[in-house]
């Protein structure tokens, strides 16, 4: 298994980025693309390492599709990914400190233990019947 990979669709769009827990870096590195709406990287400094105070400014941005970062805290889950199409692309297990940014297509999950997942995505909520569009697949036959 890999400690970082990328799950492509027959288009070869990115449907999803897998972190593994075990993932190591040696610098900064950002795994999103300059253009996705959620930006996903390790950035790592030094011991007594700085960053500088700052906040950030306000910048208009146009979000079409709410992209989606999971961490999983505790316990064990499969990922069952899709592209746009609602075509079936992959399973895929995570893992007590794996990391999954879900970037286009369709996902559904089944915990195989108890679980207890940290989400970030972009806001406001707009509601579930207004966010998402659900559709059978493997996690609910």
């Amino acid at each position: 298994m890999e400690s970082m990979q990328k799950i492509y669709d027959k288009e070869n769009n990115c449907i999803a980025i897998i972190i593994r827990k075990d993932h190591m870096v040696t610098g900064t590195v950002f795994y999103s693309e300059a253009n996705y709406s959620q930006q996903l990287g390790i950035i790592k400094y030094p011991k007594n390492g700085i960053i500088k105070t700052h906040f950030h400014n306000e910048v208009k941005r146009s979000v079409l599709y709410t992209q989606e970062v999971l961490f999983v805290r505790k316990g064990s889950l499969k990922a069952s990914l899709y592209d746009e199409n609602f075509n079936f692309l992959v399973n895929c297990i995570l893992q007590e400190g794996d990391i999954i940014f879900l970037v286009k297509g369709g996902h559904g999950f089944e915990m195989l233990e108890d679980c207890e997942l940290v989400e970030v995505k972009q806001g406001p909520y707009n509601g579930v019947d207004n966010d998402k569009t659900y559709f059978k697949g493997e996690v609910n036959k």
